[in-house]
């Protein structure tokens, strides 16, 4: 049993690796195993917030490679009841351009051999994955996008792939024609992990680049490492402004239906 406790928690993705100053470091062991790295537990706005990098500090643990199931845990452990996931992602459409958000509300599963599920008997579980992200969240993370007046889509379809390889011209484009909007390697199984433990859980996607089936347009490149990690160097200080201005605007109690998820999903 975690000795710290927090009601709000903190994804960081690929180079947001610093979030909480003064802050306690607290290390857990879950029974999936150890989570990512230490989790740092701090204030912003008198509400007790914890901070998790997904990948390590080192940037040590490849998106396949992620304990998703040791990260969720530990949040849930620590008592967290609302998760806010940052990520970087590319762009499967013109109109989304690079340094602009997405606040996903669906997503597609490309992944595979990833342990997805707390449940795997004997209670037969099945948590409904109509509407994976919490649309009170989703509502808070809109009005601070707006407020800083950022260029962001309040809805969008990202499609996760295994990794850690990018994806290859025909699958981009693939992926485009679906109409789907952004790609990246980390919202599955995150998002329905957080589901089946009953965590309010939303994504504010980065867009760090196109992604490959749209070379050609407007001088458009395929992606590549080094510009990912440009643009979300670049782009850190919005990240964590938009995350300081949604934490006080979350409510105590909830009114979505994530903390009832598991009300109708067994048998």
């Amino acid at each position: 049993m975690a000795t710290v406790s927090a009601d709000i928690g903190v994804f960081g993705g690929s180079g947001f690796y610093s979030f909480l100053e003064n802050c306690q470091e607290v290390r857990l062991d879950t029974p999936y195993g150890a989570p990512s790295d230490k989790l740092a537990v701090g204030e912003i706005a008198g509400r007790r917030v914890a901070f998790l990098p997904r990948h390590g500090r080192e940037h040590q643990v490849p998106a396949h490679a992620v304990n998703y199931r040791a990260n969720i845990y530990a949040m849930k452990e620590l008592g967290v009841k609302r998760i806010i996931a940052p990520c970087s992602v590319g762009s499967l459409r013109a109109d989304i351009p690079r340094e602009s958000f997405v606040i996903c509300d669906q997503f597609v599963d490309r992944t595979y051999g990833r342990k997805d599920t707390y449940y795997d008997g004997p209670i037969t579980t099945h948590v409904s994955s109509a509407d994976p992200y919490c649309p009170e969240l989703r509502g808070i993370m809109q009005g601070v996008c707006e407020a800083r007046h950022l260029a962001v889509r309040p809805t969008g379809t990202i499609v996760v792939i295994q990794g850690p390889r990018f994806s290859t011209r025909s699958e981009s484009r693939w992926f485009s024609s679906q109409g789907w909007d952004v790609v990246g390697m980390t919202q599955y199984p995150e998002v329905i992990l957080a589901r089946e433990l009953e965590i309010c859980y939303v994504n504010l996607s980065l867009v760090t680049d196109y992604d490959a089936g749209l070379e050609g347009r407007a001088g458009i490149e395929p992606v590549t490492a080094e510009e990912v990690v440009r643009t979300l160097n670049a782009n850190n200080s919005k990240l964590k402004e938009v995350i300081f201005d949604a934490v006080p605007r979350i409510p105590t109690e909830r009114s979505c239906p994530c903390a009832t998820a598991l009300a109708s999903a067994r048998f």
